[in-house]
């Protein structure tokens, strides 16, 4: 058993200060010590996918980040592990506990991950380590996972068994619920404009030093397809994770930071509204393309029609929020997003199903847009 500053204070002299993730009592201990130093950064995320993607905009951001999160949790971080982190080889240090430990008693609910831990994290492609269990291990075992990601850009995995680390405590400051903020409603009732329309003024009213997010799909499509630009990052898979992306590279940037997302994916993980209400970002705008339908994938209906996304950003901490449902008023609700204000900001435009006809796809690799995008934010 180690202390936790025996394993924090190296990986923290290595660079790795961004920290994220979803508690398991075998972490506690590492956990705590986190939260209770300033001198590093935690993100409490509301799913284990979610933290995957979080740290991957504040690598983004020009951070090392570790995640951390219980082998149960495992299973809900490989969609973005698998379609995020490997075709924009992202790097990330995970620390995975190994509860259900063939030969140790745990909850039935552990049994099976116990049993198949390591061969999933192999199955998908992540190397992994023990946890060091002993302070004499530390530094090696940050050397091999050090070599790992450096060799292929992936995450790596350190596998933590039960009473690794000593509990020193928690010092965690009180989290007061923040005021419920404003929703402005601009919806005219009339005709809804066209996806591409509204690209094309976010396009024409977005700062030229913000950094854009934009969710798979056709969204990512139409915008390459009108103008690519090194400041959009153009994501290829992991439903719903550009608003958590986003936060991760809002967290690490002064810049602006534009999030595009649409409905299907942000009912796919709408906890990360909340995620984005309790950490505040003074410098991130949420717009929310809402066609009612999953375009991509042949025009299935969404059950956005029953979800006023406005107001679950209020009832989740943004401080400001907007309807709308024609191109001036998007453009006016962007506008007034980007000129100023009490942010995040939530843009909640509803659109018409469909797509340009001449739709390109991204010429450009995925992984030479997340660098091309990470040198656009770091310099």
């Amino acid at each position: 058993m180690i202390a936790a500053d025996a394993f924090l204070e190296p990986a923290r002299a290595r660079g790795f200060s961004f920290y994220t993730g979803v508690p398991c009592s075998f972490l506690t201990p590492l956990i705590n010590r986190v939260i209770s130093d300033p001198a590093l950064a935690y993100v409490g995320a509301a799913s284990e996918g979610e933290a995957v993607a979080v740290a991957a905009g504040a690598w983004l951001a020009g951070r090392r980040t570790v995640v951390m999160c219980q082998n149960s949790g495992l299973g809900n971080t490989v969609n973005p592990l698998t379609s995020l982190n490997h075709p924009f080889r992202i790097p990330t240090l995970l620390i995975v506990t190994w509860r259900g430990q063939p030969g140790l008693g745990d909850e039935p609910q552990h049994a099976l991950m116990g049993e198949v831990t390591g061969a999933l994290l192999e199955t998908i492609a992540v190397g992994h380590a023990p946890f060091p269990r002993e302070t004499g291990a530390v530094a090696p075992a940050l050397d091999t996972a050090e070599r790992a990601m450096a060799a292929d850009a992936l995450p790596f995995a350190l596998v933590m068994e039960k009473g690794s680390v000593r509990d020193d405590g928690l010092d965690q400051p009180d989290q007061p619920a923040r005021p419920r903020g404003t929703v402005d409603d601009l919806r005219e009732g009339g005709a809804r404009p066209a996806r591409a329309e509204l690209l094309r003024r976010v396009q024409e009213l977005a700062p030229r030093d913000a950094a854009v997010v934009v969710t798979t799909g056709k969204t990512g499509r139409e915008l390459f397809t009108l103008d690519d630009r090194p400041q959009q990052l153009y994501q290829v898979g992991s439903m719903g994770c550009a608003p958590a992306m986003g936060l991760g590279i809002a967290l690490n940037t002064s810049r602006p930071v534009m999030v595009l997302d649409g409905d299907g994916a942000a009912l796919m993980k709408l906890g990360t509204m909340a995620t984005i209400g309790a950490q505040a970002p003074a410098n991130l705008i949420h717009v929310l393309l809402d066609n009612g339908v999953h375009d991509s994938t042949g025009g299935q209906a969404t059950v956005s029609p029953n979800v006023d996304f406005a107001g679950v950003a209020r009832a989740c901490g943004y401080p400001r929020g907007f309807r709308c449902d024609s191109e001036a008023g998007f453009a006016r609700a962007l506008e007034a997003a980007v000129e100023g204000g009490p942010r995040p900001v939530l843009i909640h435009a509803l659109i018409a199903p469909g797509s340009l006809a001449a739709l390109g796809r991204p010429t450009i690799a995925p992984r030479e847009v997340a660098r091309r995008f990470r040198a656009f934010i770091t310099g």
